[in-house]
């Protein structure tokens, strides 16, 4: 009788062990599904609106704004550059579309720059009087080139600096710490889109 009571305790035993883990696995396994899904990384949380065209050049743009000064410094240094390189492509540039945006270029953002600087004093904000090294990269590599090839890298120039410049602005025109400079950025803005689309334009015919 013993025997059989304690054979009887074990079969007990091992069926309620049995149900014990077929009520307890499925919440477990439950859980960690939870907890796997939870930890997933989702693609709607994590992705990152990129423009069109959008490159590594206008990340640096962006990323220079970390403090007050830097739009004006930016902005300056990219304006002057603009005009350096569209008197150069003013006079070297073989494609008469080339060189009427050249000519553009020198006359709208000569004007821009201009207004940067007046902006700029009243808020006591001290610009470069010179181009910057990485725009002069640029303009030397311009000065090197002749014919087609040199239309072709003024071109992708243009689209390159208009694309960021175009971030910057916007940035800038919601930007609510500094009014003058995002009444600058929002003015501008426009002028600067046109030229991105011209510049695309000519682009898309030179391929």
């Amino acid at each position: 009788m013993k025997i059989c009571a304690r054979s009887t305790l074990v079969a007990i035993f091992g069926v309620v062990s049995l149900c014990l883990a077929g009520c307890t696995n499925p919440r477990e396994s439950s859980s960690n599904t939870g907890v796997e899904k939870s930890s997933l990384p989702s693609p709607i949380a994590n992705s990152t609106a990129v423009p069109a065209g959008s490159n590594t050049s206008n990340a640096n743009y962006s990323n220079a704004l970390t403090q007050e000064e830097s739009f004006w410094t930016v902005a300056a240094d990219g304006g002057m550059a603009e005009v350096e390189m569209g008197k150069i492509a003013s006079q070297k540039a073989q494609n008469p579309e080339v060189k009427k945006f050249a000519q553009m270029m020198v006359a709208e953002h000569s004007r821009a720059n201009n207004e940067l600087k007046s902006i700029a004093a009243k808020q006591k904000v001290t610009l470069p009087a010179e181009i910057g090294p990485r725009h002069k990269s640029t303009i030397d590599e311009l000065n090197r080139l002749a014919g087609a090839d040199f239309d072709r890298e003024y071109v992708q120039a243009m689209v390159d600096a208009h694309e960021a410049d175009v971030q910057l602005f916007e940035d800038q025109a919601e930007d609510e710490a500094d009014q003058q400079a995002k009444g600058f950025a929002a003015k501008t803005l426009p002028v600067l889109r046109k030229h991105l689309e011209a510049i695309k334009a000519i682009q898309s015919k030179m391929q």
